[in-house]
């Protein structure tokens, strides 16, 4: 599953399953377009990617993926340096948790547009080059609570069910330009946003994983470079869910 030449653009980028991603990428041959909010966290993301590879090449955009025009602008820019995009990766997200009856509006706002809209916009904004090239892959990442909810994360859960939605009408409406679109869906993964989950959640969660241990985010970047590669060149409109075996 290598990528040289191949350039990956990743939303989300800067920290957790989204930099995880991009060492992945880097190490197997890709350049790299970064997208996140913080640069300084990005940086870091650059940093590890050359580690993982020195010879890497690695674009970095400080952008509000909500909007629709910078997402516009930093595919333009992509292009500008690379020449093409043969993957996406929606990786931005954000987790507010609540109960329904005590959301407010703008929190309800907030998800959608982290979580969904921006996965919208980046997939119509990048499906125009992969269309030219009659090739690319996108990958949307989901959540198990998308298939499954969740008490307390009502609109976290309709967000990452809508992309498997996106995911499987996009698939329809590009593989006849041969353009594959999936969607990963982890469950509970190591990262700076699992790390509020109470301790005794915690706890509950590990006794239901069959294979007895948190994921890590290299067990969802592996699982993303396989339906990118050819090996996968079969495979649109499915969702891999990388739980350990949490949900069967």
């Amino acid at each position: 599953m290598r990528f040289d030449g191949k350039t990956a653009l990743i939303t989300g980028a800067s920290r957790g399953i989204g930099r995880g991603i991009a060492v992945e990428f880097a190490r197997r041959g890709a350049n790299l377009a970064l997208v996140g909010r913080d640069r300084s966290s990005l940086d870091e993301t650059v940093a590890a990617c050359v580690s993982a590879r020195a010879d890497v090449k690695a674009a970095v955009f400080v952008a509000d993926v909500t909007d629709a025009g910078a997402v516009d602008g930093f595919v333009a820019q992509t292009l500008a340096e690379f020449g093409r995009i043969d993957i996406a990766v929606a990786g931005a997200g954000q987790s507010i948790d609540g109960l329904l009856l005590r959301l407010k509006p703008e929190t309800i706002d907030q998800l959608l547009d982290v979580n969904l809209k921006s996965a919208f916009y980046l997939c119509a904004a990048v499906a125009k080059p992969m269309m030219k090239q009659r090739a690319g892959s996108i990958v949307l990442v989901s959540s198990i609570v998308g298939l499954t909810g969740n008490a307390g994360q009502s609109v976290y859960a309709a967000t990452k069910a809508a992309l498997l939605g996106l995911a499987k009408s996009l698939a329809k409406e590009l593989g006849s330009r041969n353009i594959r679109v999936n969607a990963v869906a982890p469950g509970l993964i190591d990262t700076a946003m699992t790390e509020g989950i109470p301790q005794a959640a915690r706890e509950f969660m590990l006794k239901q994983i069959s294979l007895g241990r948190p994921g890590t985010p290299q067990d969802v970047s592996g699982v993303v470079a396989f339906l990118c590669s050819d090996a996968a060149s079969y495979v649109t409109g499915q969702t891999l869910v990388v739980d350990g075996g949490l949900v069967m």
